[in-house]
C-alpha cells in the first residue's frame, strides 16, 4: 500500500529513515537492487518560462540511485544520513521535495513516497502550466440527466454500470 499525498520533502525522508527500511521500489513493483548506492545528492534550481510567458522557479533536492556488479557493499541508513548532513552544510540543501534519478532504459526522474516496505519511486508526468493562456481547450465532461435515462437500461447486464 502506498501512502501517496505529494512528493516527499527532505525532512520527511530523514524522519522516515528512522523506522523505514532503506529499500526502494518502482510503481510497477520492481525493486531497486539492495546493493544500490546514492552516488550524488544535489540542490537543483530550475528557472524557466512556461508557454504562457510566466517566469517560474523550482527547487528540488536530487538523489541519484545507481547500482553495479559490486553486491558486497550496502548503503546504511546512518551513512545516508551523514551524506545528507554534509549536503546540508556544504551545499545548503533546503527542505525541498526530493527528485530521484534512476537508470532504466534511460535516466528517469521520479518523485519519492513512503510505502509499507520502504520507499517508492513515483512516476512523474509532464503538464502544461499555462493551459488557460496557450489555447488548449479544457476537457469537456459529459453531463447526464438522470431523468432522461430509461429504467430499462439499468438492469443487470443493461450496461448502465
Amino acid at each position: 500500500m502506498l501512502l501517496k499525498t505529494k512528493d516527499m520533502k527532505l525532512s520527511e525522508f530523514k524522519n522516515a529513515l528512522q523506522n523505514t527500511p532503506l529499500q526502494f521500489s518502482l510503481e510497477d513493483g520492481s525493486v531497486v537492487p539492495a546493493h544500490f548506492h546514492i552516488t550524488e545528492i544535489g540542490a537543483i534550481t530550475k528557472k524557466f518560462i512556461d508557454c504562457g510567458g510566466t517566469l517560474r522557479n523550482e527547487e528540488k533536492v536530487s538523489f541519484q540511485l545507481w547500482f553495479t556488479h559490486d553486491t558486497d557493499h550496502r548503503l546504511t541508513t546512518e551513512k545516508l544520513l551523514q551524506i545528507i548532513e554534509i549536503g546540508e552544510n556544504k551545499i545548503g540543501l533546503k527542505n525541498e521535495e526530493i527528485e530521484i534519478e534512476y537508470q532504466g532504459s534511460t535516466i528517469g526522474k521520479f518523485g519519492l513516497d513512503k510505502s509499507d516496505f520502504g520507499f517508492q519511486l513515483t512516476n512523474k508526468q509532464t503538464a502544461c502550466l499555462a493551459e488557460d493562456q496557450c489555447g488548449i481547450p479544457p476537457l469537456e465532461k459529459t453531463k447526464l440527466v438522470m431523468s432522461n435515462l430509461s429504467n430499462e437500461s439499468c438492469t443487470p447486464g443493461g450496461g448502465c454500470c
